[in-house]
Order: C-alpha cells, then sequence, then structure tokens
C-alpha cells in the first residue's frame, strides 16, 4: 500500500523507513504534529469524526462501555475509528492501546493470567514469556496494536494498592521478568501480526513512595536510583520495548511528569531510549501545564475525553515558542517509527485471523500451569496435602467459586468485579475435577457436614490503583472467624489465601494445618486444584516474591528483613 490519505501521500517514493517518516514528518502541519501527540477514549466525547478533524494519533480502551460481545464488535468498531484515521489529509495509522496487564482482561472470555505477583512466584520466565505471547494474540484478536503493560514496579510497601502489579520486590527478578514479558508481547519483530507493543510501566521509582502512598512521593538518591531502579529499564530499553509509561508518583517532590532530569536527560539521553514515553491517565494536564510535560520529554499524551484542552494548551505554548519545534519533531518522529514498526502503514485494520484464538483451550492450559506454578505452600502439617480423591471435601467461602473474586482488580473492570465472569474456572470448578464428594458451603463450616478436611478460600475483595491503599492489611472478621469455626469443629483445615499482597495472617496460620498463598489467579482458578491434589505428581513449585511480614508494625518490610515471617524466596517445594 503506497498512497496515503486524502492527498494520496506516496510512500513508496522513498526508499528506508527513515526516508518515509522524514518526508512524512516535513508534510505535517502543526495541528497534525499535536493530534499525533495526543490519545483519548474512544467512548468518551470522542467519535469518528473527531478523529479525522482533529487527527488524533492513538486511542485506548478502558473502563467503560464496550463494543459488544463478540471480537468482531471490538474489531468493528476500532475499524471505523481507524477508517477515519485514513481519511485524514496524510492518512496517518491510529495506535490502538489496553490495559491488558495480565491477559487481554477487558474482554470477557479472554484468558486472565496471574497478576503478575503470581507470575513473580512462579520463578518462571519461559513462562511469562509465553504469557505475554498469549496475551498479545488475544489483545490482536480484539482490535488492539498496543499494551500498557508489563508493570515493572518493585513493591516496597504492603500498604500500596498496586502490590499485585509487580512481579517481586527483587530487582534482578523484576529483570529478568522485564525481558521475558517484553519478548513476549514483541516477539522477533513489531510488524509480525502476532504481537503487539509493549510498555513499561510506571517510570520511575512508583513501588518505592513513603508509606506506599499510589501517586506520592519516592524520596530516592541518586546511589537508589542507579542501582535499584535504573536498571530494569535500562534492561527494557536493550530489550527494545516500544514505549515507556511515566508515573503518578514523584520522586524527590517533582513529579516523574515533569521530571526533566529523569525523562529526557536519563531516558532519553544517556540510557538512549529511542521508543515513545507516554503519560499515565490524564497526565498531560493534571500535573501542570501541558508545555511542563512535553518538555519533560514527554511524547503522548493520554486524555481521557479533553483533548480539546490538551491541544489548545500546547498549541498556544508552541506558538510562543515555550515548547520548541525541535521538541515537537522529537515526539512525533518516535510516535511515527512505533507506527510503521508496529506494520500499520502497511495494514493498519484489525488482524481478525486472531479472533478465534481468544479464550483457546491451549491458552487456558498455559495459563492453569501459570496458577499452579504460582502457589506458594507456606506450611502443611499432618500430611493436610495432598487431598485424596476419593476422600470427602468440604469447601467453605465465596472466593472459592467466583471467578471475579479470585482474579482481582483490572480484570474486565478497572476496580475487578464480585461476579464471576464468562468462560472462567473457579476453585470449587478445579476440586470437582478431582474429588467425587464435595460439600460446598458459601458461609463456611456447618454441623452437618461430612467431611473431614476443609478447603477455605478467603481473602481480599477486588481493588485496583489507589483504591486499593490500605492500612487494614489482614483478612476480615467473617473470615478468621470462617477457618476457626471449622479448626474448633475438628476439621483439617486447608487455607487458600486469594490475596494481592501478602497480609498478616499469624492467627490463621496457627490453626491451618495447611497455607497456600494463591495470589489472584486470573481465570484459570481450576489449577489451585492441581496442587492441592498433587495432579500427574505435581509438586509446589512457587516462591515467595516478597517478604513475608509477621507484624503490622514491621512494616513496610524489606526484602532481606530478619524480622519476616517468611523470608523473601520461601516456598515448600514438597508436601
Amino acid at each position: 500500500m503506497c498512497q496515503w490519505g486524502t492527498e494520496q501521500f506516496d510512500l513508496c517514493q522513498f526508499d528506508t523507513k527513515q526516508q518515509r517518516i522524514e518526508a512524512l514528518l516535513a508534510a505535517m502541519t502543526l495541528d497534525e504534529k499535536l493530534g499525533q501527540m495526543t490519545m483519548s477514549i474512544w467512548h468518551n466525547n470522542v467519535t469518528p469524526e473527531i478523529i479525522r478533524e482533529r487527527f488524533i494519533g492513538s486511542i485506548i480502551h478502558t473502563e467503560g462501555p464496550v463494543p459488544g460481545p463478540t471480537a468482531s464488535d471490538w474489531m468493528d468498531k476500532f475499524d471505523e475509528f481507524q477508517r477515519e484515521a485514513m481519511n485524514t489529509r496524510l492518512g496517518i495509522p491510529l495506535l490502538t492501546g489496553v490495559d491488558a496487564v495480565h491477559g487481554q482482561n477487558t474482554f470477557e472470555g479472554a484468558v486472565i493470567f496471574p497478576h503478575n505477583i503470581g507470575m513473580g512466584a512462579t520463578r518462571n520466565p519461559e513462562l511469562i514469556q509465553r504469557a505475554a505471547e498469549i496475551t498479545a494474540i488475544e489483545a490482536a484478536g480484539t482490535g488492539f496494536s498496543w499494551t500498557f503493560s508489563p508493570c515493572i514496579a518493585m513493591p516496597e510497601h504492603e500498604h500500596w494498592g498496586r502490590v499485585y502489579e509487580g512481579f517481586t520486590e527483587d530487582r534482578d527478578l523484576t529483570i529478568q521478568a522485564t525481558i521475558a514479558s517484553i519478548r513476549g508481547y514483541q516477539g522477533e519483530h513489531l510488524w509480525h501480526r502476532h504481537t503487539i507493543a509493549g510498555t513499561a510501566k510506571h517510570y520511575l521509582g512508583d513501588g518505592a513512595t513513603t508509606g506506599g502512598v499510589e501517586g506520592g512521593d519516592a524520596v530516592l538518591s541518586e546511589a537508589d536510583i542507579r542501582q535499584r531502579h535504573l536498571p530494569t529499564y535500562q534492561a527494557a530499553v536493550e530489550q527494545g520495548v516500544a514505549s515507556i509509561m511515566v508515573g503518578f508518583n514523584s520522586v524527590n517532590g517533582i513529579p516523574m511528569h515533569q521530571h526533566r532530569y529523569l525523562v529526557q536527560d536519563v531516558l532519553k539521553d544517556e540510557l538512549g531510549f529511542e521508543g515513545v514515553v507516554l503519560t499515565d491517565w490524564n497526565g498531560g494536564i493534571r500535573f501542570g501545564e501541558p508545555h511542563t510535560v512535553i518538555n519533560a520529554g514527554v511524547d503522548i499524551a493520554m486524555q481521557p475525553g479533553n483533548h480539546d484542552e490538551f491541544l489548545t494548551k500546547l498549541k498556544a505554548s508552541v506558538l510562543d515558542n515555550t515548547v520548541s519545534m525541535q521538541r515537537i519533531d522529537d515526539a512525533v518522529r518516535r510516535i511515527l517509527t512505533m507506527k510503521y514498526d508496529l506494520g500499520l502503514f502497511a495494514d493498519p485494520f484489525a488482524k481478525r485471523e486472531f479472533a478465534e484464538q481468544i479464550g483457546a483451550p491451549e491458552h487456558r492450559k498455559v495459563a492453569r500451569q501459570a496458577v499452579r506454578e504460582s502457589l506458594v505452600l507456606l506450611k502443611n502439617d499432618n500430611s493436610a496435602l495432598p487431598l485424596d480423591r476419593s476422600e470427602s471435601i468440604a469447601v467453605v467461602g465465596e472466593h472459592a467459586n467466583n471467578s471475579g473474586l479470585q482474579s482481582g482488580g483490572w480484570s474486565i473492570h478497572w476496580q475487578g468485579q464480585k461476579e464471576s465472569y464468562a468462560g472462567a474456572s473457579t476453585i470449587l470448578d478445579g476440586i470437582n475435577e478431582f474429588a467425587g464428594n464435595v460439600e460446598f458451603n458459601v458461609d463456611g463450616c456447618s454441623a452437618d457436614m461430612q467431611a473431614d478436611k476443609v478447603v477455605a478460600v478467603v481473602g481480599e475483595l477486588p481493588y485496583a490503583e489507589g483504591l486499593g491503599d490500605s492500612d487494614e492489611l489482614w483478612l476480615s472478621e467473617t473470615h478468621k472467624n470462617m477457618i476457626r469455626q471449622c479448626a474448633e469443629m475438628g476439621k483439617q483445615v486447608i487455607t487458600v489465601l486469594i490475596s494481592g499482597r501478602p497480609l498478616i495472617v499469624n492467627d490463621e496460620l496457627e490453626i491451618s494445618d495447611a497455607f497456600i498463598a494463591a495470589w489472584l489467579p486470573g481465570s484459570e482458578g481450576a489449577g489451585v486444584a492441581d496442587l492441592l491434589f498433587s495432579v500427574n505428581g505435581f509438586t509446589p513449585k512457587g516462591k515467595l516474591p516478597l517478604a513475608w511480614p509477621a507484624r503490622f508494625g514491621d512494616l513496610p518490610l524489606s526484602q532481606y528483613d530478619d524480622k519476616a515471617l517468611f523470608p523473601y524466596g520461601y516456598g515448600m517445594q514438597a508436601f
């Protein structure tokens, strides 16, 4: 395809990628350039016509209406927007982005993997890479070319509502997971049809804010930055990550969205990052005037329906020379390069051949493997595990039979949901696969229960971002009482904890015969049963990605703190 846009701009007259990008850049008006630097939400004050009129360069799907129940509905919708981009003067294609952070988790029926904290517990980079490959295929099959993942935060405070988005608190393990994840999303070449662009986030120090406050201030020395936080992003840059998202947090009092030293001087100039730097939600305005963000080195602003305000203010700053044309051209050059590398100038439309693979059995099989390998066995006394398929087993707790609760935030909805969703299996489903006599009671043990062994599934309710920041890092009284009641009835209790972070569970550990940290397993909850029953001889593999606290007063607990109840890396490897 050579002729682009209503002017029939002929890209084929130029021999190299660089020549084509420079020719496009030279032909663009200021409004066209600023449009490329602007991202908006397709369902929030943005129509296909606005894409054409305002030259918007990228759209995202996030919390809100969905295009429809089927993958075809989604691809039809995004292709509708893409056609309007093609009908602009130069026909520069759109980027379509999504927070596919543990699978294509915005589409009901897609495979949802364990959140990153569980993937880190597997210590299996090949599995992390395969999960990202599957996510790329299922995201492409719903019309996307770009994911805002992987999150490579290193959580240092259990209070933080995004602990589960990080793979681990360990720098070197984070680097391994970062490399594996980017390889999975982006493959050998971005232009391969089964790949999508990845995003390393949230640059920099998002997991190190004082008190674990989402969007708070990370007080870091230059040594902290260079020895702990920067190497993970250096690995992402060396791996060729397409984009990097700056965080809501500040570093030493300066918002990362305005941190010219860390974004322009360090990331771009020193590390040599040649990809796209983008804001987080509303980042082009949230922290100050647009020029403060763009001059810091940010290339794309994610503006949720308020693109007009951003565009108007940024244009004024260019016209009065507050923002140089050199800075604008640098940003647009990076954006055009990313689009070219993704193959959008060869075929900008949705990759419909991948729709039939969404939720495929072979994809679910990999996700189930991730679930069982992510489980960390913290305790196993009195031969509680593995379970015998022939014995009577009781299962209690609402988390046992609810795929929404077992998946956490960023699952179908931004804050997750408390109801099950299509295509998923629950922990109870898995137990029913292998046991012939299962009693289930959502409320707990009852006097008429025949089983001597009880699987009690307890945990947190779904949350995401700052709404998950909490000082209540323990189980609810309802869940505590459920475990206690079963133990007092003389049952052997196997506790399965569903959580996005370590919790203070000393009492529950003490009265449980076995205890499993199951994190947030995603859509294939049945994989928990693979460990419970030692299916096909499976033995526990998961190891703690963070040190586990014994007391609330010990928080924040550092990686190798000798006050830990269980040290970093702990996990029983046999029954």
